[in-house]
C-alpha cells in the first residue's frame, strides 16, 4: 500500500554555495512545501515549528541529480535485473540522484501503452524518488553472434567483437541523417565509444539538433575487463553496446562532455549478479547485458571531470541534472535551484572522499563495475520533494513516496532550435510575374 500523505517538511539550508548551471552564489535556500520558496542571503524565515535546518557551511548546493537512462527490475534474456525501483532509487538518493527516467520495453506484440502502463504499475508503489519513463521500440539481428560461436569465441570478449566500434558509429551516423533529413532533433543514449562520439560532435558543428548521451560505464571504466582471466569479472563489465577496449576512451568521452560535444549523462543501470551472468557461462550470446551505476553516477563524474580539473562545477551541474531537464522538457521544476523549482537539492561535499565497493554500496547487486574507485566529492544529504532523505548515511524514506513526472513534448530547449533551422532552410518567397505562356524561355500551350 501507498504511504499515506505526510505533512510537508520546512528546510532551510544555510551558509552553502548555490551551483546552478550558469552561476554559483553564496547563498541560503528555503524550501516549503517541497518547493523552493526563498534564495538569498542570511535568510531568517519565521520560527515556526517543525523547520529543519541543514548546515552546508564549506559545501556545495546543487540541484538534485537526473539519470536519464535507467532498467529497474527489467526482464531481459530469461532474467530480470536485480535492482527493482524501490532499491534501485534508494541508491539512487544516496548517490546524489533525485529523479530517474527509466525505459518501458514493450514485449513483441505488446502495445507502446501497455508497456507504459506495466512499467508504471511496477514504480508507483516503490520509488524512493520521482521517476519517468521513456518508451523504447527495439530489434535487432543474431547473425553476428552466431558468427562469433562459429569461430569458437564463447567468453565475454565476444560480446565486444560482434559489436564492433565502427558498427555502433555507423548506427550513429545513420540516425543522425534520417533525423536531419526529416528535421526531427535526436538524442542519442549510451555513448560508448570514441567513433560514435566524433560522429555526434561533428553533427553538432555543423547545426544539426543532437545529443549525446555517455553513461558512468563509459567514463568510468573500459572494455579491457573483457579479457579478464577470471570469467566471472568479465561476464561483469557485458553491456550493449559493449564499454570499448581502448583504455584512452573514457578520458576522452569526459572531454567532449565537459566541451558540450556531448550534453547529458545516464548510466544505463540494469543490474544482474553473478549467478545470472552464468546464464552464458559458455555462450557469451546469454550473459544478461547490464551493470551498475545509478549509486555512483555523479561520483564518478565529479572524480573524472571535476577532480581531473576537466570541467567546473557548473558544467558538472549541467551534465548531471540541468541538461537533462532542458532536455526532457522538465526545467525549469527539475534541474535548477530557484524559486518555484522542486526542492530536489543535495549538498555535495567537494572535500569528502569515499571508496566505491560492492561491499557498501546500497545497490542490490552482488558486483560492481567501479570497485576501489577513490572518488572525492560525495553527496552529505539528499532533499527530494522538499524532504531530507538521506544524510550522513542515514536514510529517511519508504517506498513510495516519490512520484511519477509527467513530460509535456516538444520541449523549448530542444524546438526552438529546430524551429529556427526550419526558417533557415526554407526558400524566401519568390514574387512571380504573371503567366505569360512562357517558362525560363519556352514557350507552352494549354489544351
Amino acid at each position: 500500500m501507498p504511504p499515506q500523505k505526510q505533512a510537508q517538511q520546512k528546510l532551510l539550508i544555510k551558509g552553502g554555495k548555490v551551483v546552478n548551471d550558469d552561476l554559483s552564489v553564496v547563498a541560503d535556500v528555503y524550501v516549503e512545501d517541497g518547493v523552493v520558496q526563498q534564495v538569498g542571503p542570511n535568510l531568517n524565515p519565521e520560527p515556526s515549528t517543525g523547520l529543519i535546518v541543514l548546515d552546508a557551511t564549506n559545501k556545495l548546493v546543487i540541484p538534485g541529480g537526473i539519470d536519464t537512462h535507467t532498467h529497474m527490475e527489467f526482464p531481459f534474456m530469461g532474467s530480470r535485473s536485480k535492482d527493482d525501483f524501490y532499491t534501485g532509487t534508494k541508491a539512487a538518493i544516496a548517490g546524489g540522484t533525485t529523479m530517474i527516467i527509466d525505459f518501458a520495453i514493450p514485449q513483441k506484440g505488446c502495445s507502446l501503452t501497455e508497456a507504459f502502463d506495466t512499467w508504471k504499475s511496477w514504480a508507483d508503489p516503490k520509488v524512493c524518488c520521482d521517476y519517468s519513463l521513456h518508451v523504447a521500440v527495439t530489434w535487432w539481428s543474431n547473425k553476428g553472434a552466431t558468427k562469433m560461436l562459429a569461430m569458437g569465441i564463447t567468453g565475454p570478449e565476444g560480446h565486444e567483437l560482434c559489436r564492433p566500434e565502427e558498427v555502433e558509429a555507423e548506427a550513429t551516423q545513420r540516425a543522425i541523417t534520417i533525423a536531419n533529413a526529416v528535421n526531427c532533433p535526436l538524442y542519442v543514449v549510451h555513448v560508448m565509444s570514441k567513433s560514435s562520439a566524433r560522429v555526434i560532435s561533428n553533427a553538432r558543428r555543423e547545426g544539426k539538433v543532437v545529443y549525446g548521451e555517455p553513461i558512468a560505464a563509459s567514463l568510468g571504466t573500459d572494455g579491457t575487463n573483457y579479457w579478464n582471466k577470471d570469467w566471472a569479472h568479465a561476464a561483469a563489465y557485458v553491456m550493449g553496446p559493449p564499454l570499448r577496449p581502448d583504455p584512452s576512451t573514457p578520458g576522452f568521452l569526459m572531454n567532449l562532455l565537459a566541451n558540450d560535444d556531448l550534453s547529458a549523462t545516464g548510466t544505463d543501470n540494469c543490474t544482474f549478479d553473478t549467478c545470472q551472468k552464468a546464464l552464458g557461462k559458455d555462450d557469451f550470446t546469454k550473459i544478461p547485458n547490464g551493470v551498475n551505476g545509478v549509486e555512483d553516477r555523479m561520483s564518478v563524474i565529479w572524480e573524472k571531470g571535476v577532480y581531473s580539473g576537466k570541467m567546473d562545477e557548473n558544467r558538472f551541474v549541467a551534465v548531471t541534472s540541468t541538461n537533462a531537464a532542458k532536455i526532457f522538457n522538465l526545467y525549469p521544476r527539475k534541474g535548477r535551484i530557484a524559486v518555484g523549482s522542486d526542492a530536489d537539492i543535495v549538498i555535495w561535499d567537494p572535500k569528502a572522499t569515499r571508496t566505491i565497493s560492492a561491499k557498501t554500496h546500497h545497490q542490490a547487486n552482488n558486483f560492481n563495475i567501479f570497485e576501489g574507485m577513490v572518488c572525492h566529492g560525495v553527496p552529505a544529504a539528499t532533499v527530494s520533494r522538499g524532504k531530507v532523505v538521506y544524510e550522513g548515511g542515514v536514510f529517511n524514506v519508504t517506498a513510495g513516496e516519490g512520484k511519477y513526472v509527467s513530460r509535456p513534448p516538444f520541449p523549448p530547449y530542444v524546438y526552438k532550435r529546430v524551429r529556427q533551422r526550419e526558417k533557415v532552410c526554407q526558400p524566401a518567397p519568390v514574387k512571380r510575374a504573371p503567366y505569360t505562356g512562357m517558362v525560363s524561355g519556352i514557350s507552352i500551350t494549354r489544351k
